[in-house]
């Protein structure tokens, strides 16, 4: 085995968080020495915990059409690396999710990352993540200024059906933002496919 798969081997059978998750450690995460796009998001969900697949559920099917990803390469390890803040799920909180444990982006992120170097873009999915890669800031603000942060990091809004009203309010996401995510994601690919 090489460093790198047994560094993941070390990631999936953490246990630092083990106290504070009712539901049980469940590192889902995904991730390759060569990918060339890196989802950062906040924490796995339910659905994701009980599969152990990274955006199987209904904001993955949402964030896979914004990015035009198709599902085989939202999955190929090789272009697309996975990595929330989190890598298990939180358990509920009084609106949703809790956030995600703070242990484990210190414990395993960097790590994960420097074996990374070919990542050319990071989305910044929901505000743990933004705030993560660009200090405090509001998520909307980012969001509708993305072109400030290209070519590193592209903002987002979390996936979650919650987004759809927030879509609803701010018409411009889809007329100007998506087309330009769209747009940046194909062309780190076609870099990769032309590189073989």
């Amino acid at each position: 085995m090489t460093s790198f798969d047994n560094l993941v081997e070390e990631v999936r059978q953490c246990q630092a968080c083990a106290a504070h998750l009712r539901h049980g450690t469940r590192p889902v995460f995904q991730a390759s020495p060569a990918a060339r796009i890196l989802i950062a998001g906040q924490a796995p969900g339910s659905k994701v915990h009980a599969s152990g697949v990274p955006f199987a559920d209904r904001s993955g099917d949402r964030l896979r059409a914004w990015t035009g990803l198709s599902t085989d390469s939202f999955y190929d390890a090789q272009k697309v690396a996975i990595l929330p803040m989190g890598f298990c799920y939180p358990g509920r909180a009084a609106a949703g999710d809790a956030p995600p444990r703070g242990e484990c982006a210190p414990l395993w992120r960097s790590r994960l990352l420097a074996e990374m170097p070919d990542i050319r873009l990071t989305l910044l999915v929901g505000s743990y993540a933004q705030t993560a890669a660009l200090g405090p800031g509001k998520v909307e603000d980012r969001v509708r200024r993305y072109g400030d942060f290209l070519p590193n990091y592209f903002p987002l809004p979390h996936p979650s059906w919650r987004s759809q009203v927030w879509i609803e309010r701010n018409p411009w996401f889809v007329a100007d933002v998506l087309p330009a995510l769209g747009s940046a994601v194909a062309q780190v690919l076609a870099k990769v496919e032309a590189n073989g």
